[in-house]
Formats: C-alpha cells, sequence, structure tokens
C-alpha cells in the first residue's frame, strides 16, 4: 500500500503562512490553542434575522416586521494528517476539536473558543462536526481526516444590550398587539414612562384602552427627544 499522501487541496502551514488555529478562551485551560494541521482554503460566515409579516386585507405585499435578529454562525473544513508519522490522526487531533463539544464542568456547556487566523476571525461555540477519516495504515489506524465544523455566536446579554438599545424612542415603529398586552406597558417598554400611553392610543383612535383587540397592527410614534427624552 502506497502511504505517500497525494497533494492535499488545502493551505500548507508552512513557509510565510500565518497558522489558523481553535483557541479555548473561558474556561481557563493549560492547552488552550488547537493548531489545524493544514489552513482552510475557505470559511464561511452567515447570518439571518427573523421577521413576521403584517396582515393588511388588500395588499399584495404586506409589510413586515423586524422580531430579533438570528445566530451567526461560521462553517469552515479542516483537514487533518498524520500520513508522515502513521499515528492514529484521531488520537492526535481529531479527539481534541471533539473535547470542544463536550460539557465543561465550571461552564456546565461547552467551551467558548475562538477561530484565529492571524487575527481573530469568530468567537462562538462548536455546535456541529463531523468526521469522515480518508487514508488509513494497513492495520486499519486511521491518518487522514477531514473534518467539517460549525461555531456558532457567543455574545453575553449585557454586551449586546450595551452596544445596541432595544429601546428607540425617536423612531416611529409598529407593534402586533398580543393577548393581554396594555398599552401603559408598551409606553413603559418604548418610551421608559407608562404615562405616555395616551400618545399611543391618541395616534391609533383608541377610545377605551381596555379594549384592545389581539393581532391588531399598534402604531407606536415617534417622540422626539425635545419632549422630555434623554
Amino acid at each position: 500500500m502506497d502511504l505517500n499522501p497525494p497533494q492535499i487541496p488545502f493551505l500548507s502551514v508552512g513557509g510565510d503562512f500565518e497558522k489558523a488555529i481553535l483557541k479555548i478562551v473561558v474556561p481557563e485551560v493549560d492547552e488552550p490553542e488547537i493548531p489545524l494541521k493544514f489552513n482552510p482554503t475557505s470559511y464561511q460566515l452567515q447570518k439571518a434575522n427573523t421577521f413576521s409579516e403584517i396582515e393588511i386585507p388588500g395588499l399584495e405585499t404586506p409589510p413586515i416586521q423586524y422580531i430579533r435578529g438570528g445566530n451567526e454562525t461560521l462553517r469552515f473544513d479542516a483537514l487533518f494528517d498524520t500520513s508522515d508519522s502513521q499515528k492514529n490522526v484521531r488520537e492526535e487531533y481529531v479527539d481534541k476539536v471533539a473535547n470542544l463539544m463536550r460539557i465543561n464542568s465550571e461552564l456546565h456547556a461547552p467551551p467558548i473558543v475562538q477561530f484565529v487566523w492571524e487575527t481573530e476571525i469568530f468567537q462562538g461555540v462548536v455546535s456541529d462536526m463531523s468526521v469522515s477519516y480518508v487514508l488509513f495504515t494497513p492495520k486499519g489506524i486511521p491518518m487522514r481526516a477531514e473534518v467539517s465544523l460549525t461555531l456558532t455566536a457567543y455574545r453575553p446579554v449585557e454586551v449586546q444590550i450595551a452596544e445596541r438599545p432595544r429601546n428607540s424612542p425617536d423612531v416611529e415603529k409598529s407593534v402586533t398587539l398580543r393577548r393581554g398586552d396594555r398599552l401603559d406597558q408598551i409606553a413603559s417598554g418604548v418610551y421608559q414612562d407608562p404615562a405616555r400611553w395616551r400618545d399611543i392610543a391618541r395616534s391609533n383612535g383608541i377610545r377605551d384602552p381596555r379594549r384592545l383587540v389581539p393581532g391588531a397592527l399598534l402604531l407606536v410614534p415617534r417622540i422626539s427627544r425635545g419632549r422630555g427624552q434623554a
């Protein structure tokens, strides 16, 4: 059996190439870096938002309302090869990457990792991993593994709130009423002032705020900063 590896379609990490690594950032561990044997030829970043259609009779194209953002993901393929030493590639590389999906006793969750290639590209958790073993010794020891990885972004809630406040009183918006909603609660969430429910009622022609129809589209008017907003 010819154990000389054929040309591998991944970027060599020798010479002037910067080596890509997976780095454990939380929790602290003795060996936080897992170097990739070969740099990937590409990686894919993906993010999606969730919108709902607002049902208005007679419109050909219904307007949409932003609901929430979706998780950003990073996908790439990694190649691990030990044909030069004929060691078990699973023990040398694959098991270390697979450990990134196991629950850490300190976090009670998998560790938080970074994909670093000269600079930090992505931070998150390994959410999906598939492995194909494609080269073996005559005794059946795997020497080459093709690994597909997906990382899902991890950003603490407090960081997201600090970066992008949820409430914008100086921007007009719409709200779809749910059962149990009250105008004072909506005003408190948008304006930080429950007394502003009158502005919402006035803009929507609501005479009795106790009679709100679930599913109705409610216009939440823009309140200028000159009217007491910070």
